[in-house]
């Protein structure tokens, strides 16, 4: 982040897209490798398993590169896979190690039929909940890493526009013993949050993770500061043209007062169901900060990390080049 602390702050913009934004042909590879992958999951993967066998009911692509806030050269793909042979939470818990394994046995097996190569990370966990490899191919120019996570369909009845049914989110906190447990069933509106915003917002989130690379630690994950970054902008600015370096700063600034962060959203679960508004509110009354996931309110995003770490950088961060004016001003937050 040091070519970043010395750019002028009238210069954020020219920086994102000339660093930080991947190109055209990098996006074109990412996609080809995303496309191979899930034509081997739905036609290859379970067509040889004994009845009943598993059918994809849909893939769906998270991560950075699902919501379009990827960096350059970080090629890397989420796909969570959903699966008939989940019918709950509790069969995805219990069953996913197996489809796991599944996945992994067939994999190998199109490898030995030279398709591509796979190369597995080591997994430590006993029941593991994604499968992570890297897959090199001759189309290819360079590697790409895959995590492929089975999820159940918790949103099957999931249509463009509709609002999720609270019945939905009262079975999942009352089946979730972990936090964020279950997030995955909830991919599609966590990638649909960020997606719609406009692309001015999707860069500053991509000035912020480039940013926080640079602190090291047990550190909230990334989706985190991506919500922070969409906070800032929806209660700073709100406008399609802003300025990066106000927007940049208004989350360094957030960041600093992390102890008394306490965000959510509406957008999925609201407060008119009574059962749920109680967990709600007591979701709420963690201790800061509170972020909670607008897609899985179970998930309190970031809890247990090492905030101040991050706190400290951004206090740093305001001090540099890329948060004065070329006069040696602070720039404002909103």
């Amino acid at each position: 982040a040091m070519e970043l602390y010395n750019t002028p702050s009238r210069q954020l913009d020219k920086f994102i897209q000339e660093e930080l934004q991947p190109d055209s042909a990098f996006l074109e590879q990412l996609s080809r490798a995303v496309h191979t992958i899930c034509e081997f999951l739905r036609e290859t993967c379970f067509a040889g398993t004994p009845p009943p066998q598993p059918r994809v009911l849909k893939i769906i692509k998270g991560g950075s590169a699902g919501k379009g806030t990827a960096l350059r050269n970080t090629s890397d793909a989420d796909l969570v896979i959903f699966l008939s042979c989940f019918e709950n939470y509790e069969d995805q818990e219990k069953n996913r190690t197996g489809i796991i394994h599944e996945i992994r046995k067939r994999l190998l097996q199109c490898q030995q039929q030279e398709d591509f190569e796979v190369e597995f990370e080591v997994n430590r966990w006993p029941n593991p909940r994604v499968l992570s490899f890297q897959l090199r191919s001759r189309s290819l120019p360079q590697s790409v890493d895959f995590d492929v996570l089975p999820a159940y369909d918790a949103l099957h009845h999931l249509v463009q526009g509709y609002r999720t049914d609270p019945k939905v989110y009262v079975q999942l906190f009352k089946q979730c013993t972990r936090g964020g447990e279950f997030s995955t069933c909830f991919t599609e509106l966590q990638r649909d949050f960020v997606i719609e915003r406009p692309t001015k917002v999707k860069s500053l989130i991509r000035l912020v993770k480039h940013w926080y690379k640079k602190v090291s630690g047990t550190l909230p994950p990334q989706y985190a500061l991506e919500l922070l970054a969409i906070y800032a902008w929806e209660h700073g600015s709100g406008d399609t043209k802003f300025s990066m370096a106000e927007a940049f700063r208004t989350v360094l600034d957030l960041l600093q007062r992390y102890r008394h962060l306490c965000i959510y959203w509406t957008v999925n679960y609201d407060f008119k169901d009574v059962e749920l508004s109680c967990y709600l509110s007591r979701q709420l009354s963690k201790s800061r900060p509170v972020i909670l996931d607008p897609a899985d309110p179970t998930n309190v995003v970031g809890a247990g990390s090492r905030w101040d770490l991050v706190a400290e950088e951004a206090e740093i961060c305001c001090r540099q080049q890329c948060c004065l004016y070329s006069d040696g001003r602070p720039v404002q937050p909103w």
